[in-house]
C-alpha cells in the first residue's frame, strides 16, 4: 500500500487492482532509525519497507558539515535504490549531522566520546543539519535543513546522570532531544522534528514534488 496521511489506510493487493489501473505507489525509507519511522508515523506516513544503507559514513578529509549531511543522504538513497532496483518506488534518505562550527561531532559509541561532545556542548549553541534526498527513476529531490540548538551550561552531576543514562549511545553529537537532554537545551531556532532526525515538512514537500501521493487515501 502507498504510504499516506491516511491513519487507517488500506492494504489491498494487486491482484485486486482493475485492469489498467496503476500500482500503487512504494516508498522504502531507506534508514534503520526507529526515530525516522516514528516521524514518518507522526504525518501518517507508512513506509513499505524500511532498510538501512550498508556505506562508508567518514567525513572527507576538510568536508564542511551541511555538504557532509547532503551527501551521506544522496548516498544512502543511491545504495537504496540500487538495492530495490525498482524505477517506481520512491526511496527517501537522511542523515543527522551535529556540528560546532566546522567540526563534525561522531555518533558517540563510548562514554569517553559523549563526555567529549557534551563538554565541547555545554553552555553554547551548535547547528544541527539533516540533509534528505528523494529518489524515483531517474529524479532526484534534495535538501539540507539546519537549526541552532543551544544547551544550558551543564553541571557535572547532570552530565554524569546522563552519561549513565546510556541514552547518547549512537547519537549524532551525544544526545537526544526528545530524551532527557531535552532538559538542557533552553531553546531552539528551526525545525524540530530535524534534530530527532528528519525535517518532517520539508520532507513532505520533496516527496510531494517528486508526485508521491500523499493526500489521495484521506480525500477518497
Amino acid at each position: 500500500m502507498a504510504a499516506s496521511f491516511s491513519k487507517e489506510p488500506d492494504s489491498p493487493k494487486s491482484g485486486n487492482r482493475e485492469p489498467g489501473q496503476a500500482a500503487p505507489a512504494r516508498l522504502i525509507l531507506a534508514s534503520a532509525s526507529p526515530r525516522r519511522l516514528a516521524l514518518l508515523a507522526q504525518a501518517g506516513i507508512v513506509p513499505d519497507a524500511q532498510e538501512g544503507a550498508d556505506i562508508d559514513e567518514s567525513p572527507l578529509k576538510g568536508e564542511l558539515p551541511r555538504a557532509y549531511a547532503a551527501r551521506m543522504a544522496r548516498e544512502k538513497a543511491a545504495a537504496a535504490a540500487a538495492r530495490f532496483g525498482d524505477e517506481t518506488a520512491y526511496l527517501l534518505a537522511a542523515d543527522t549531522v551535529v556540528a560546532r562550527g566546522r567540526r563534525i561531532l561522531p555518533k558517540a559509541e563510548t562514554e569517553a566520546e559523549a563526555r567529549a561532545c557534551l563538554e565541547l556542548l555545554s553552555g553554547t549553541s551548535h547547528r544541527v543539519y539533516t540533509g534528505i534526498c528523494v529518489v524515483r527513476g531517474a529524479s532526484q529531490a534534495a535538501r539540507v535543513v539546519m537549526t541552532r540548538v543551544t544547551f544550558k551550561r551543564l553541571s557535572d552531576l547532570e552530565m554524569r546522570a546522563y552519561l549513565k543514562s546510556g541514552e547518547w549511545q549512537g547519537k549524532a553529537g551525544g544526545y537526544a532531544i526528545q530524551g532527557l537532554a531535552g532538559a538542557f537545551i533552553p531553546s531552539i531556532s528551526g525545525s524540530y522534528s530535524s534534530v530527532v532526525g528528519l525535517p518532517l515538512a520539508e520532507t513532505v514537500k520533496l516527496l510531494s514534488g517528486l508526485g508521491f501521493p500523499l493526500f489521495t487515501d484521506s480525500l477518497s
